[in-house]
């Protein structure tokens, strides 16, 4: 004999169901950024970030404290770095697709800056390197990506800004104690509050990924995982 559940299961199962379906995605009901910062913090180590994940291996993984960095070293993740965000900077300035065009201006570019502290390098005798391998490969990719994948070019702008406005502050003050006698570079300083300007940018990160499917965002925050291998080998530079 075939029972029929009664409305009360049904009802409790149809909000099990859902419960298990928002489990999937944390972060979704403070906006899409919260679920790109979820998945990234995942990536770190749990020297990096209370909530990582990752076990160390590679040796920029390792506290800053056990870094020996080397001013050749540091000049070339400077200019590798440069290199991204001339690439990212350029696109998004160049670009006529609304997605982009909602990211012109928004205080947080760091091309120009560089630019200032590779002129500082230079007059106090130091040769400026030439880009590497893992600065033009990520360029390059993010290239392509920009002409055909716009929510996996999205992920890398994301990831990219607010990894250096946090972990990439704490490095360059670090290795600024190390190797250059506590100078803050311009890479390292915003005009205006930085909070606020990356307070900008998660509103205009949500309001584009509003108009995402969810496939869409899946595929985004899939991306992240490539993101932390560029910027990992580029931020490996400081150490070679």
């Amino acid at each position: 004999m075939t029972m029929n559940k009664s409305p009360s299961l049904v009802v409790v199962a149809a909000t099990t169901a859902a419960e298990k379906q928002k489990k999937r995605y944390p972060g979704e009901s403070k906006g899409f950024v919260e679920e790109m910062r979820f998945v990234a913090m995942r990536l770190h180590t749990k020297d990096q970030a209370k909530e990582g994940e990752k076990e160390t291996k590679s040796i920029e993984e390792r506290p800053v404290a056990k870094w020996e960095p080397t001013v050749e070293g540091y000049l070339r993740f400077l200019v590798d770095s440069k290199l991204v965000y001339d690439t990212l900077e350029l696109i998004i300035q160049d670009s006529n697709f609304p997605t982009y065009a909602e990211f012109k201006n928004t205080g947080l570019e760091r091309a120009e800056k560089l630019s200032t502290d590779l002129e500082w390098f230079k007059e106090q005798g130091y040769e400026i390197p030439e880009p590497t391998a893992p600065g033009k490969t990520y360029s390059q990719y993010l290239k392509e990506l920009a002409e055909k994948d716009p929510q996996a070019f999205i992920c890398h702008f994301y990831n990219i800004y607010f990894a250096h406005s946090a972990g990439g502050r704490m490095i360059g003050r670090k290795v600024a104690e190390r190797i250059l006698d506590n100078k803050e570079l311009e890479f390292y300083k915003w005009d205006g509050e930085l909070s606020q300007l990356l307070q900008n940018v998660r509103e205009k990160l949500n309001k584009v990924a509003e108009e995402w499917t969810r496939e869409e965002k899946n595929h985004c925050l899939e991306e992240t995982e490539k993101s932390f291998k560029y910027s990992g080998e580029i931020l490996r530079l400081i150490l070679s």
